[in-house]
C-alpha cells in the first residue's frame, strides 16, 4: 500500500509532534511496507482511553533455519517520538504465546530498546530491528497442538484481542492489565517521607520491586527497624546502592537539617548529602528517571540535575503537583465539574510564591466554563482566590507528599502521558534567562518530561515567576555544588 501522508496528517491532528512522527513513519514504510496504520481507541491500565495510531502487520524472522512471520501491533503514543511505543504480539487462534524475558503472558513486548528510548537516537526502525533480533534468539510464538482442544483456541482468541489494547475487549479486568511492565523503583532517604512514598507506591500496585535505601545513619536505624519487623511484599531494604540496579525511577526524599546558623548553611548541608547520593545513583542507574521530593524542591532538583549530568527531561521535582491536584479538586467541587476536565494549575516556585492559573473548565454535561466567559468576572476571581487561599491553609504532611510522588510515579511507569505541574528547567520561559527549576505543566511518560506547557500569565504573575527565578539563582550561585 502506498504511503499516504495526507491521511496521516488528519489522523494525527492531536499529536504533539505530528510532523516528526510522520517523517519517521515514512522512513519505516520504506523498510517495512507490510505494516499498515490505522486509528483506534487504546485503553490504558487506569481505565482512561485515547485514540492512537497503531501499526499492524508481521515482521520476518529466521529461527532454526526456517522463516516465520510474527504478527505484531505497535501503538504510537501522542507524545511520539519522545515517548516509547507500546508493543504487542497478535497471536492467531492457532498460536500460543511463549512467555519469556521479552514477552509476558498477555503478549506485551519488552525490549531494552524501549526502556532506553530517547529521541533522536531511537526510532521505530531501530525498534523493529531489535525486535527481530530478539525473536530470532527465542521465537515468541509457537503453534498449538490439536490436543489442546477448543478451550485453548478460545483462550488464544481472547489473548490476541486483549493484547491489542482495544477498548471493546472482554473481560474488562484483564484489559486494564494490558499496560503493565516489569517495573522497579528505588526510594532513597528514610524518615516519614521515605516511608510515605514507599507505602503509597505499594498501594497503587505499580511496581514488581521496590528498593528502600536510607541515606544517613539516623534514618537507617529508625526506618529499617519497622521494615525488618513487618515484612512488606516487593520491598527490599538495603544500604547497598547496587541493589537499586535496573530501577526505572529513583525517588530521592533525603534531607539533612541540623543546627545550621543560616538557611544557606542548611541548603549547603543538603547539597553535601546529595554529592554523595547522586553519583551512586548515576553509576548504578544511568538510564533512570530521577524524581526529587527533598526540600527545598526547586533547589534540590537543580542540584540533582547538575550532579547527575542527566538531560533535564529525566530530572523531575515534585514541585506543585500536590497543590495543583488540591486546587483542581477545590475548584471542581465549587463548580460541580470533574477535575480531569479543567485547566487549573499551580505553577512557579514551590511555597509562598506560587502562582494560580485557571483557564478552562468542562462540566460533566459537556458544557465549557471559562473565567473569560463568566459574566461576573469579580465573582470568578473571588472563587479562584478562595480556592487558592484554602489550598495554602492545607499543610503538606509526609503522607500527602507520598501520595503525590506515587501519582507521578504511576504516570511515568505506566507511560500514561498525563500532565502534572512539576519542577522542570524553565530557561527561556517567561523571559527567564538563567537555568533554574520551577513548576510548569509537563507531560510525563517513561521517557520523563516530553512536553512543557507555558500558560498565559498576567504581567504581575509573570514578574512573580521572574522574581522567583532571580532569588533561586542567587541562592544557587552561593552554593558549592
Amino acid at each position: 500500500m502506498e504511503f499516504n501522508e495526507e491521511i496521516l496528517k488528519r489522523q494525527l491532528g492531536k499529536y504533539k509532534f505530528r510532523d516528526l512522527t510522520i517523517k519517521e513513519l515514512k522512513n519505516m514504510h520504506q523498510k517495512f511496507p507490510d505494516l499498515k496504520s490505522s486509528l483506534d481507541t487504546y485503553t490504558f491500565s487506569d481505565g482512561s482511553q485515547k485514540d492512537l495510531l497503531n501499526l499492524i502487520g508481521t515482521i520476518p524472522i529466521r529461527y532454526q533455519g526456517s522463516s516465520y512471520n510474527i504478527p505484531i501491533r505497535i501503538w504510537i503514543l501522542d507524545s511520539h517520538p519522545f515517548g516509547p511505543p507500546l508493543c504487542f504480539l497478535r497471536p492467531t487462534s492457532k498460536m500460543v504465546i511463549r512467555v519469556g524475558k521479552h514477552v509476558d503472558m498477555q503478549g506485551r513486548i519488552y525490549l531494552p530498546y524501549l526502556q532506553h528510548w530517547s529521541h533522536p537516537t531511537t526510532d521505530i526502525i531501530g525498534l523493529l530491528n531489535e525486535m527481530i533480533a530478539k525473536f530470532e534468539e527465542v521465537t515468541p510464538l509457537y503453534m498449538k497442538s490439536s490436543a489442546d482442544g477448543p478451550c485453548l483456541t478460545e483462550l488464544n482468541t481472547i489473548m490476541a484481542n486483549f493484547s491489542s489494547g482495544l477498548s471493546d475487549v472482554s473481560p474488562q479486568p484483564k484489559t486494564q492489565a494490558a499496560d503493565r511492565h516489569f517495573s522497579k523503583v528505588t526510594v532513597l532517604g528514610g524518615g516519614d517521607l521515605g516511608m510515605a512514598c514507599t507505602m503509597s507506591i505499594l498501594a497503587k500496585d505499580i511496581v514488581e520491586k521496590l528498593v528502600f535505601i536510607p541515606t544517613t545513619e539516623s534514618t537507617m536505624k529508625s526506618s529499617t527497624l519497622d521494615m525488618e519487623i513487618f515484612h512488606l511484599p516487593k520491598v527490599k531494604t538495603s544500604k547497598d546502592y547496587a541493589n537499586s540496579v535496573g530501577s526505572d525511577v529513583v525517588i530521592i526524599t533525603a534531607n539533612t537539617w541540623g543546627g545550621e546558623e543560616s538557611y544557606l548553611d542548611a541548603l549547603q548541608s543538603n547539597v553535601d548529602l546529595f554529592r554523595s547520593i547522586i553519583p551512586n545513583v548515576v553509576q548504578h542507574n544511568p538510564n533512570c528517571i530521577l524524581v526529587i521530593a527533598s526540600q527545598p524542591v526547586d533547589v534540590m532538583t537543580y542540584v540533582s540535575w547538575k550532579l547527575s549530568g542527566f538531560p533535564s527531561h529525566r530530572v523531575i521535582g515534585t514541585g506543585c503537583n500536590l497543590d495543583t491536584r488540591r486546587f483542581q479538586f477545590i475548584l471542581g467541587k465549587s463548580l460541580k465539574v470533574s477535575p480531569a476536565g479543567m485547566e487549573a494549575w499551580i505553577i512557579g516556585e514551590h511555597g509562598d510564591n506560587e502562582v494560580s492559573v485557571w483557564k478552562g473548565l468542562e462540566r460533566d454535561d459537556g458544557q465549557n466554563i471559562s473565567p473569560d466567559t463568566i459574566t461576573d468576572h469579580d465573582k470568578c476571581k473571588q472563587l479562584e482566590h478562595r480556592a487558592f487561599k484554602g489550598l495554602k491553609e492545607k499543610s503538606q504532611r509526609s503522607w500527602s507528599v507520598g501520595l503525590s510522588v506515587a501519582d507521578l510515579t504511576e504516570t511515568i511507569l505506566r507511560n500514561l502521558g498525563h500532565s502534572h505541574s512539576v519542577s522542570t528547567l524553565v530557561k527561556d520561559w517567561y523571559g527567564i534567562t538563567g537555568g533554574v527549576f520551577l513548576s510548569l505543566p509537563c507531560t510525563l511518560t517513561r521517557a520523563g518530561v516530553v512536553n512543557v506547557s507555558a500558560p498565559k500569565l498576567s504581567k504581575e504573575d509573570e514578574e512573580k515567576l521572574q522574581n522567583s527565578a532571580a532569588t533561586l539563582q542567587n541562592f544557587l550561585q552561593q552554593l558549592k555544588i
